[in-house]
């Protein structure tokens, strides 16, 4: 009698989770190749065969109040999704990160008997550690990119992976700044600015128009500097285009700006500074080696209640990873032009070589052959 192939739900909420779930649909692929994957996908892991239900930007939302503008869209497809699931059960269902969207769908599908995995540990380290009952009656195990999280799921005794990082196996240790800048059209003689807004449309239209303020700051001091805008996706692309025509038109006809449709690693790796949106970009930016300032804007209401809740010094991954401020890090009312042009002037006139060495230090933790191990976690949970 022929074995049926194994049926695995996956389903990611912005880009990041995408990058993740692609690499271990990928290796799950190569041991399974008849395994069927669907779910909530984004173009990375479509193109390593996972079939798509809904469209991942609805779930790209960030912030407690900007979650609740979106909330009835999001419930629609929380109930569909666990109505297919229920319907036609697979042998394991991963969320991967979105953790108030997948921790949901997966209690209700663990309560019916399908299997869960966790993919990217919730931050109960920061904030809310009591949220680890939750996790634990959503979940069979916690798939984790960073080595600190493994103490408060032992605490709880409550099944957990560390897997390492995806994006520190793929990059190199040493990445190669002068064949970036040659496949991005970068002059390879001026100082280079990579600029990431954000891969949520609500981050890029509140940081987009100070990040390009502050670099027309900026040029008054460095005039020769390129500027490498990587959008997202193609409706990021397509928003930071309109921006730029309606507040900085000047910037279309600039050779010095160069917006690109994806790319963002070989723009990181291009540049000399960083300027970006605090999230996992900044792990990325880590990973390539490269000096940064991270800058978030919040709502009044969410800062307020983040202010409370939120425990660790620091909010960006490089200075959590390290314990210590590496990294700059901008909140709220000092995101604005005069602030940022300072940081990133002083950056640029910075001896950097100790900063890379932490950076490298903090790579080779998290190079752990992640898609792997989180595939060998996966099968040990089927096979439970």
């Amino acid at each position: 009698m022929p074995v049926k192939p194994l049926r695995i739900a996956v389903v990611a909420g912005e880009p990041s989770g995408d990058v993740l779930a692609a690499g271990l649909i990928t290796a799950l692929k190569r041991r399974y190749p008849d395994a069927v994957f669907e779910g909530i996908a984004g173009p990375n892991m479509q193109a390593a065969g996972c079939t798509s239900l809904f469209d991942i930007e609805i779930l790209s939302v960030m912030g407690l109040v900007e979650v609740l503008s979106s909330i009835r869209p999001i419930l629609k497809v929380k109930n569909e999704l666990i109505a297919h699931f229920i319907k036609h059960p697979p042998d394991v269902y991963i969320g991967v990160d979105a953790p108030d969207f997948n921790l949901r769908v997966e209690t209700a599908l663990k309560q019916q008997g399908i299997k869960t995995v966790h993919y990217v540990s919730p931050t109960v380290w920061a904030w809310r550690e009591k949220r680890i009952f939750k996790i634990a009656k959503a979940t069979n195990r916690v798939l984790g990119i960073f080595p600190f999280e493994q103490a408060v799921y032992d605490k709880y005794q409550v099944p957990y992976s560390f897997v390492g990082h995806t994006m520190a196996d793929i990059i190199p240790i040493e990445p190669d700044q002068q064949a970036a800048r040659v496949t991005l059209g970068v002059d390879s003689h001026c100082p280079c600015l990579a600029l990431l807004p954000g891969s949520r449309g609500g981050e890029v239209a509140k940081l987009l128009p100070v990040f390009c303020a502050s670099v027309e700051r900026l040029w008054q001091h460095k005039s020769d500097c390129q500027v490498v805008i990587p959008a997202a996706n193609d409706r990021r692309y397509e928003q930071i285009k309109q921006c730029l025509m309606a507040h900085f038109p000047h910037w279309h006809t600039d050779e010095r700006v160069h917006l690109l449709a994806g790319q963002s690693r070989e723009a990181m790796i291009a540049s000399d500074v960083i300027l970006l949106a605090s999230g996992t970009a900044t792990l990325e930016a880590m990973l390539c080696k490269r000096p940064m300032v991270a800058a978030y804007l919040l709502s009044w209401l969410t800062h307020k209640m983040m202010s409370r809740l939120y425990k660790p010094r620091y909010f960006t991954l490089p200075n959590i990873l390290a314990d210590e401020q590496l990294v700059p890090e901008l909140l709220q009312e000092d995101v604005n032009p005069q602030r940022i042009s300072e940081e990133l002037l002083a950056l640029f006139d910075a001896d950097t070589r100790e900063l890379t060495k932490r950076f490298v230090s903090l790579h080779e933790s998290l190079k752990q052959n992640a898609d792997e191990r989180a595939a060998d976690a996966v099968l040990e949970v089927i096979n439970e």
